[in-house]
């Protein structure tokens, strides 16, 4: 379950945004560039690829090949953009998420570098690196994705689709139906999950990797609020700069609703930067990080004191 602070801000920002429904164009395609880019890198370093943002940046913008990387990387990179765009079709065009979905996703991003098992369930029993969490056996594989989308199709009714989004994330890994791809797979269904719904997409960082993999390890044992705030966090993050962007810069905020270093939002009260800053980092008060900086607002910091009283 979402935490109710977390919660609470993902949906008055997501009532802002969907209020501001058309969103200005030019504001968008730059949104899209942006998160299409930094999820790209993302996903596929996560999984070992060592591409730079900047690298994978010119790839898509330009096609060349940058010199001492694989083959394999550079079609990570457009393989991953090529799932994006089916994502973001099926997205539009409002149908259910099934299986078939699925393994079409996994196709795509897998296209020139595994043909063979693009697509296809696993044939062979396989391992997660430094998980205790064992996956089905490749003959339970379909009867276990048939359920899968049986889940979904009926929790999408009554589960938040943040907390959805995360679980049917959790449970695609679980079952680890390819013998390559899952993670990469799995990220671009939840997101998919998000997309039906009007949310932007929940980018899962590189430099949170070890704490991504101990949230689905948690998850594995049972416990997926670890989980489903993890992702909740990255969805308040995406739905802050989109509303950055397309909210009209000639609104002018006051000054309680300014972002601003911790360490101004700490003085005068009764917290230490330290103390925000682990608040920051759990998603119990509201936060952004640029670059290696978080930043609050002073409302933010009186809307968490208010809270625990």
């Amino acid at each position: 379950m979402l935490d109710r602070r977390l919660l609470a801000r993902i949906d008055e920002k997501k009532s802002k945004l969907d209020a501001l429904r058309p969103l200005p164009s030019a504001a968008v395609n730059r949104l899209k560039e942006q998160f299409t880019a930094e999820w790209i890198y993302n996903s596929n370093a996560i999984e070992g690829s060592t591409l730079t943002l900047r690298e994978t940046q010119l790839i898509l913008e330009t096609g060349l090949t940058i010199g001492g990387k694989s083959l394999r990387e550079h079609f990570e990179v457009t393989n991953h953009k090529d799932a994006i765009d089916y994502v973001e079709s099926l997205a539009q065009q409002g149908e259910l998420i099934t299986p078939f979905h699925v393994r079409q996703i996994h196709k795509l991003v897998l296209s020139q570098i595994d043909d063979e098992n693009a697509g296809q369930y696993r044939k062979t029993e396989v391992r997660i690196a430094g998980a205790k969490h064992i996956p089905p056996e490749a003959w339970e594989t379909p009867q276990r994705m048939t359920e899968w989308g049986d889940w979904l199709k009926n929790a999408e009714k009554h589960i938040h689709s943040v907390e959805l989004a995360a679980q049917a994330h959790h449970r695609l890994v679980a079952i680890h139906p390819f013998i390559d791809g899952n993670g990469r797979t799995a990220r671009l269904v939840m997101n998919l999950i998000l997309f039906r719904q009007g949310y932007p997409p929940a980018v899962i960082l590189r430099v949170n990797r070890k704490q991504y993999y101990q949230v689905l390890m948690q998850a594995d044992a049972g416990k997926n609020d670890p989980l489903v705030n993890f992702v909740g966090r990255a969805v308040d993050h995406s739905l802050t700069l989109y509303l950055e962007a397309c909210v009209s810069k000639s609104m002018q905020l006051s000054s309680n609703e300014q972002w601003i270093p911790l360490a101004q939002a700490a003085a005068g009260t009764t917290y230490t930067q330290e103390y925000l800053s682990l608040l920051a980092r759990q998603g119990r008060i509201e936060a952004i990080k640029r670059g290696r900086n978080w930043f609050t607002t002073r409302k933010a910091v009186k809307e968490y004191q208010d809270s625990i009283k």
